[in-house]
C-alpha cells in the first residue's frame, strides 16, 4: 500500500496496542473514522483534536479504502 499520506500512519507496538495512529499520537485511524461516520465535519475533528491537522483526516480515510480493497479469500 502506497500513498503519499500513508507516512502520517504510525503503528507502535507501545501505543494503542499497536493499532494504527496518526503520526505517533494517541489518536487512533479508527477514531477519526469513527468520528467521520457519525457526522463530524473535519472541521470539528480538529477543534477538538488541535494537534491533528487536515491531512491527517484525509491520510485515515486513504488507509481505510486501501484496507477494504484487500482481497477476502473464503474456505469452501
Amino acid at each position: 500500500m502506497t500513498h503519499p499520506l500513508f507516512d502520517r500512519i504510525t503503528i507502535e507496538p507501545e501505543k494503542c496496542g499497536g493499532r494504527p495512529c496518526l503520526r505517533g499520537l494517541r489518536i487512533r485511524v479508527k477514531d477519526v473514522l469513527d468520528l467521520l461516520s457519525h457526522g463530524a465535519s473535519h472541521a470539528e475533528i480538529i477543534e477538538d483534536h488541535p494537534e491533528l491537522e487536515e491531512d491527517d483526516i484525509r491520510a485515515a480515510l486513504a488507509w481505510a479504502a486501501a484496507q477494504a480493497g484487500h482481497r477476502v479469500l473464503i474456505a469452501a
